[in-house]
């Protein structure tokens, strides 16, 4: 019965996400591509919010266990293992290469090979953005508005509005908003 239950979920989540990341390899990593990228694989995500962006190479594991909010990106080449339990709140950015893991490794007889897993729960909050390269491990949570540093190695909790880095990562300073009359390059 377990064994039976793994290939359903394999084949309702895990395949069809794999298959929508392959048949979008293809396209550009500029304009509405990562977008229509997104589309396609919220459709294979326990829960998934609107305007989900997904760039190239960007690898999704265990999605029956993902949750993401409203308006978020995942940059080229980002990790994720949600086996055990990840939220993604609205408007969280990785940066290129961001590992994102619930799950440490075991050991056994003073080797990790057969050694298992231990799952634990990842939340990152609203508005927070990941770094390139930085990498998430398992029972972290990210506060609210939150810049992890490029390279950084988040191991414990941070508080909303925090800038952090380094390995392991530690809040630098509080994290400061642009004033109101500043305007985008875009505009």
């Amino acid at each position: 019965m377990r064994i039976l239950k793994a290939l359903a979920t394999y084949l309702r989540y895990d395949l069809p996400l794999w298959l929508a990341g392959i048949f979008t390899a293809w396209m550009p990593e500029f304009g509405p591509v990562p977008e229509i990228r997104g589309m396609l694989m919220r459709l294979f995500i326990k829960k998934c919010g609107r305007k989900f962006a997904v760039g190239k190479g960007v690898t999704i594991l265990s999605p029956d266990r993902l949750q993401v909010g409203d308006d978020v990106y995942l940059a080229r080449g980002t990790w994720v293992n949600a086996f055990g339990g990840l939220i993604l709140e609205d408007e969280i950015m990785t940066g290129p290469y961001v590992v994102i893991s619930t799950s440490n490794h075991g050991f056994k007889d003073g080797s990790v090979r057969h050694g298992g897993t231990h799952p634990a729960p990842v939340q990152i909050g609203k508005g927070s953005w990941i770094g390139a390269h930085a990498v998430v491990t398992a029972g972290v949570t990210i506060g609210k508005g939150v810049v992890v540093a490029a390279n950084a190695v988040v191991t414990k909790d941070i508080e909303d509005n925090m800038i952090a880095g380094g390995i392991p990562a530690k809040p630098i300073k509080e994290r400061i908003d642009n004033p109101g009359n500043v305007k985008s390059r875009h505009e």
